[in-house]
């Protein structure tokens, strides 16, 4: 074991945080955006990060990043990559400016976790506090979230360094205990905070701020922090600081200052006094060493009481910056006004320092038992510093611009000699981190004296980050039974942005030369060495020396597990070991090493024996392919190769005596099932010698059999290639059986036996029907024989044995033949395009977990990835349409018929078309643009109410609301955003919504016709449980209420209309209070519908919309041949206006009218009989008329001769009339004669003679002789 970097986290949107610090990377012009993506890389690698100012929390859960006035916080987050492993991410959470005043920038932060004070808690934190130093003196406050919880101006220097010293548990009585604190750094000055009442402040603060933003008042100002400044006098420049906390000067250096400072005859005066000890580098001199006076203590010298009492004058806490509450409003608001009264200083001189002019110190960092402290300076030297003595102890050069962090380690309690007694305190050893970020290389080194014992090569650019304090608001009771989770040094890479914590383990601070750990650690470093070489006798003699047993067995287990290793070489090696075990003295041997040894030799033994087996084989068939092999073109195979020794190893233990194969996923049992069996089933090793080996081996039947079947189900594509391998894996399992321990003694046929229960286990729960199913075929036949064995011995005369055993036998089988029927027909390959998912695999045990609609489930999803019609579905069911279908569909057809033959309850015609539209409706709602539900008419009824209910009504309510708002038929844009389809896929899925509500409809007024049918599945399958089928589901539902469909079916005719023939309507606008509120609710609910005559308004709302309707049912037709969908507008809209109560008749002279305007003659004259009103129609029609005859004979291009003479016999009333027409409104002007004479005779047919216009349609028939006659003789016929 030695120190390592390991990655225990990573910083996302890292581009994004330097992007917001520096904002001149977003404002690059359009020359700069063409080499952008040359620059990123250089930007990335450039040293930004050395330009902010950074702090981790000891807890790695917030990472602060700030630059200027700007600042980013990033919060810990958990992930799952693509190996199923949590890794831990910091993300932004926050980023802002943090500045309250103009020109100020920040020049410090750090970040402080808060200890919960709940009892649950178990040393993690509740809550990270960021205090943040300011240039202009200001120090703020923040939460997590960058919530402002206080700020205070200590003093009116820019802040240069803030640190915290947390409470440590002592190691032992002699260690005093520290009090928490926060210290702040300024130029000529330092500001102490107590920890225990700034924990405090915080807590209220933040509790103040949760409830004026719960209740939306405004926040209250809390009062100032209680604090202690001191002057920092007799050094020239300050640039870091470390508080050490409180010291206790011995009665020995007492008497030593005394005498220094007061000559012989001095006198030493009461007992030494507490001091807290700060100590400062910088310049003139170097180092400086601060020490203040706790409390009332003592003086040391009676003659520097006097002096100590001059400059201590003020009180050491400021009266005016204490509070004991909080204050008003009105007070807040007239203190923020006034400039805030910064109290003066108590000087505090150096008492003694480190003087060199030259050096100019640039930072300190404490070690954590506060004994060290490293110190840089602008001399690339490292300096390690005695605190208690004052004095540097040594020194590193060649560290430019270093970074420092510690690492405090702690001895395990294994690790102790016996004789030290386990009541005695654990040791701890501290190492100091040096990251030298011009040399790239970040070095550990052993205090204070002790050697480099790690180093490694890392960017450029890194940042040591060491926090150097803990959990705060922990003291010696709430820490009792802690552990306190923290990170000591972290090194964060802003290329990558990963976080590494260097890990040391202890004993690497013991002494090399009289550590026999160290040594042994050494040779284990050689061993491995050694191994890449392959050097067998120099790492078997290595191996030997090492003396301590855990260090020796882990080299071993390095050793085994080495992929290029020889199995001789491991052979020997642990041969070697064993015996220099057994010739020591048996007591001092260790026992699980020489038993690891013991079992690891038998498992390498067993590995040579089958592989030799295996090989001798191989060998001849190879110098036999080598001999009659002709020179040709080959590829090469695929093949994984012989099981690697390390990996047979990992896969073996010894446990009391007997050798277990170690449960590991199915590929691990197949590779090592390969190993043991496949040359035996594929003819290629004896059988019966791999058998006696496997079986003098020490391994159980039971597993040789899950290795033999796990081989054999797995690896199905190989066994169909080698016919022989049904015969030879017969053998196996005849062999395997007879051995002692397989089948019980007991056991008479009469009961299950757990052998073949185990095989038949297997084959049930794989997913290669055919393996499976020839894997039972073959155990039956086995299992058979030693049950007419057993018979025979047990009964002599010819009886037949019945035995529970067959049967369980016949019904395995017979589950395996249907799920390969199925399983063949589920892998048929999916035409080109379709969709629908990948193949579905099933084995037994899936189809019984599956429920009772597993089987229909799953072809339905086959049929619709076929895209099988429900037309040709039902043709194949039916046995019908062979001739007419393609030869893919013919294959469907011969793999359906088989698997419905031997499915015929689970697959009966109602079933499967049930899960087919089940299948159709889940596919389209995944997808509703490129799949339709046009196949709706083929629904089994019972499940129309559970598709509208699951999949319709949401879209369809949406469609609605959609068209309610904008009043017409909605654009495309529309009907993605709010319904998530297109407009013609709306307008589909509408129509396909009539069809649905109409099938409802149908299936309610036929349920008392039809009795529900019977779900029942296969004598076989009977012990199906899972999930209820979709039929089951369906007959379970309650009927629906048939008006409240009817309404439902109304309003999605209107939608369908709508967005068919673009109409503007409000459809929800066209029902009352009740009708809107009964929409969209469940169609087996009893809503409250709309009855009796409606209001007048409405009526008149929906006659509008009828009428605009039909004359846009009568627009699209253009003469040309219309298809059935056209067909039916025109009886639908009349069912709805019957509905809507709307005057039908009058839709219908509008839709006559508007035929005749299209030149629909014919079609017109249709409608026209189902016509109450004739004297209107007659009326409309007659105008109609005259605007025909209008274009025909004034306004035509052409002009013909009889036209000419025509229009000269008419009388001057009648071509006055024909001159006011306007033929401009006719859609189809251009009609022969023949038909408008027609068209005078139908009107002259439906006027009666005493109609004011009757008249007049007598004079048009003077414009054609035919008509003239006509109408003469119908004249006639109504006289008499």
């Amino acid at each position: 074991m030695s120190c390592c970097l390991l990655d225990f986290g990573r910083v996302q949107e890292l581009r994004q945080v330097r992007d917001f610090l520096f904002p001149k990377h977003n404002n690059a012009g359009p020359e700069e955006e063409k080499t952008r993506a040359e620059e990123e890389e250089q930007q990335q690698s450039a040293p930004w990060l050395q330009d902010c100012v950074l702090s981790l929390s000891p807890c790695s859960d917030l990472l602060v990043i700030a630059r200027e006035h700007k600042a980013t916080f990033l919060s810990a987050k958990w992930l799952t990559d693509e190996s199923g492993q949590e890794e831990m991410t910091l993300a932004v959470t926050w980023s802002g400016t943090l500045s309250a005043e103009e020109g100020e920038c920040i020049c410090s932060v750090i970040c402080i976790p808060l200890a919960s004070q709940k009892r649950s808690s178990t040393g993690r934190p509740d809550w990270t506090c960021v205090v943040v130093g300011f240039s202009s003196g200001y120090v703020r406050f923040y939460t997590e979230s960058g919530v402002l919880l206080l700020a205070q101006l200590l003093h009116e220097d820019p802040v240069l360094q803030l640190k915290c010293r947390t409470y440590e548990i002592p190691r032992h009585s002699g260690v005093t205990e520290q009090h928490e604190e926060l210290s702040i750094l300024y130029p000529a000055a330092l500001v102490t905070i107590d920890g225990f009442s700034l924990f405090q402040s915080l807590r209220a603060c933040r509790n103040q701020v949760a409830r004026a933003a719960a209740a939306g008042s405004d926040v209250i100002q809390p009062p100032p922090l209680a604090y202690k400044k001191w002057g920092l006098q007799d050094m020239d420049t300050i640039t870091d600081h470390s508080s050490i906390g409180i010291t206790t000067l011995s009665v020995f250096d007492q008497m030593k200052n005394a005498s220094m400072l007061g000559g012989f005859h001095t006198s030493v005066k009461g007992s030494p006094p507490a001091m807290s000890q700060y100590i400062t580098v910088g310049g003139g001199p170097y180092t400086g060493f601060y020490y203040a006076i706790e409390g009332s203590s003592q003086p040391l010298l009676s003659h520097v009481a006097l002096a100590v009492a001059s400059k201590l004058t003020s009180a050491l806490f400021s009266a005016a910056s204490g509070w004991l509450g909080w204050k008003s409003k009105n007070e807040e608001e007239s203190v923020q006004k006034q400039k805030p009264k910064v109290e003066p200083a108590t000087a505090l001189p150096v008492r003694f320092g480190l003087p060199d002019s030259r050096r100019h110190g640039e930072s300190i960092c404490l070690s954590p038992c506060n004994t060290m402290a490293g110190v840089t300076d602008d001399f690339g030297r490292v300096t390690l510093l005695d605190v208690a003595r004052g004095i540097a102890i040594r020194m590193w050069k060649g560290y430019r611009d270093a970074q420092l962090g510690w690492v405090q380690v702690s001895e395990a309690r294994g690790e102790r000699d016996l004789a030290t007694s386990p009541s005695m305190p654990r040791r701890h050893a501290q190492f100091l981190v040096i990251y030298a970020p011009r040399r790239g290389i970040l070095e550990v080194w052993g205090t204070q004296h002790g050697p480099r014992v790690g180093a490694f090569t890392v960017g450029k650019h890194c940042r040591l980050l060491y926090a150097g304090h803990r959990l705060m608001g922990v003291n010696s009771v709430t820490s009792q039974g802690w552990q306190i989770h923290t990170q000591q040094v972290c090194l964060f890479d802003p290329v990558n942005g990963a976080l590494r914590a260097v890990t040391i383990p202890f004993h690497l601070a013991l002494s090399d030369k009289k550590s026999e750990r160290a040594k042994d650690m050494h040779l284990l470093r050689r061993v491995t060495t050694l191994l890449r070489s392959l050097l067998e006798s120099e790492a078997q003699s290595v191996l030997l020396d090492i003396k301590h047993p855990a260090i020796k067995k882990q080299a071993l287990e390095s050793l085994l597990s080495n992929k290029n290793a020889p199995v001789s070489c491991l052979t020997n090696v642990t041969r070697a070991l064993l015996a220099s075990l057994k010739e020591q003295d048996p007591e001092a041997v260790d026992k699980s090493l020489l038993q690891f040894c013991s079992s690891e030799l038998k498992l390498l033994q067993l590995y040579t024996d089958v592989q030799l087996l295996h090989y001798l084989v191989d060998l001849i068939l190879q110098r036999y392919t080598e001999m009659n092999s002709r020179p040709c073109v080959s590829f090469a195979q695929d093949s994984s190769g012989p099981l690697p020794v390390r990996t047979f190893l990992s896969q073996l233990e010894w446990v009391n005596g007997e050798l277990r194969v170690i449960k590991q996923p199915d590929t691990d049992w197949t590779q090592l099932g390969s190993f043991l069996f496949w040359g035996c089933l594929s003819g290629q090793s004896p059988l019966q010698r791999v058998c006696e080996t496997l079986q003098e081996s020490g391994i159980s039947p039971q597993q040789l059999l899950s290795l033999l079947l796990s081989v054999w189900l797995n690896k199905e594509k190989d066994v169909l290639k080698y016919p022989d391998a049904v015969s030879h894996l017969g053998t196996l399992l005849s062999t395997l059986s007879s051995m002692k321990g397989a089948v019980d003694e007991s056991w008479d046929g009469q009961c299950v036996s757990p052998w073949w229960q185990q095989v038949r286990t297997a084959c049930v729960q794989s997913e290669s029907s055919a393996a499976a199913l020839l894997a039972a075929l073959v155990a039956h036949r086995v299992a058979k024989n030693a049950i007419t064995r057993l018979g025979e011995s047990k009964f002599q005369e010819e009886w037949e044995c019945v035995s529970l055993e067959l049967e369980q036998w016949v019904v395995c089988i017979k589950q395996l033949e249907d799920v390969l029927a199925l399983q063949t027909l589920l892998c048929l390959p999916s035409p080109q395009g379709s969709t629908g998912g990948a193949v579905t695999r099933c084995s037994v045990k899936t189809l019984l977990e599956s429920g009772r609609g597993g089987v229909a489930d799953c072809v339905s999803k086959l049929i619709f990835r076929q895209g099988v019609s429900p037309d040709l579905l039902r043709d194949i069911l039916q046995r019908r349409g062979e001739n007419d279908i393609c030869v893919c569909v013919c294959v469907v057809l011969e793999l359906l018929e088989c698997v419905c033959q031997r499915f015929p309850n689970s697959l009966s015609p109602d079933v499967l078309f049930a899960h087919c539209s089940w299948e159709n409706v889940v596919q389209w709602n995944k997808d509703p643009e490129v799949k339709t539900i046009n196949n709706l008419k083929a629904v089994l009824k019972s499940v129309s109410a559970m598709m509208w209910q699951t999949f319709i009504v949401k879209r369809f309510s949406a469609a609605a609301f959609l068209m309610e708002k904008v009043g017409k038929a909605p654009k495309d844009r529309l009907c993605r955003r709010d319904v998530g389809m297109g407009d013609a896929a709306v307008r589909s899925f509408l129509g396909s919504s009539v069809q649905l509500l109409q099938a409802l409809m149908e299936a309610d007024s036929a349920v008392e016709q039809v009795s529900a049918p019977d779900v029942c599945v296969e004598e076989v399958w009977g012990g199906a449980e899972g999930p209820v089928s979709i039929v089951e589901l369906a007959l379970d539902q309650r009927s629906v209420h048939y008006p409240l469909v009817q309404h439902h079916c109304v309003l999605a005719s209107l939608l369908h209309a709508a967005m068919t023939f673009s109409l503007r309507l409000k459809p929800l606008s066209l029902f009352d209070s009740k009708g809107k509120n009964a929409f969209f609710r469940d169609l087996s609910s009893i809503q409250l519908l709309p009855s009796g005559d409606m209001d007048h308004n409405l009526v008149t709302v929906r006659q509008e919309v009828s009428h605009s309707a039909t004359l846009s049912i009568g627009g699209r037709t253009n003469g040309v041949k219309h298809s059935s969908t056209e067909d039916m507008w025109p009886s639908v809209c009349m069912e709805l206006s019957s509905i809507l109560q709307v005057n039908t008749d009058i839709l219908r002279r509008h839709l006559v009218c508007e035929l005749y305007n299209q030149g629909l003659d014919l079609r017109a004259e249709e409608v026209m009989m189902e016509v109450q009103d004739k004297d209107v129609l007659g009326s409309q029609l007659l105008v109609l008329t005259g605007q025909r005859l209008a274009f025909s004979l004034l306004h035509s291009q052409s002009q013909t001769k009889p036209n000419m003479e025509l229009l000269a016999r008419l009388p001057p009333t009648l071509c006055t009339w024909l001159k006011a027409m306007d033929p401009s409104e006719l859609r189809c002007p251009s009609v022969p004669l023949s038909q408008s004479s027609r068209l005078i005779n139908k009107v002259i047919e439906m006027l009666p003679e005493n109609h004011g216009q009757y008249s007049l349609a007598l004079h048009l028939t003077g414009l054609n002789p035919t008509a003239t006659k006509q109408s003469v003789t119908l004249y006639r016929q109504r006289e008499r």
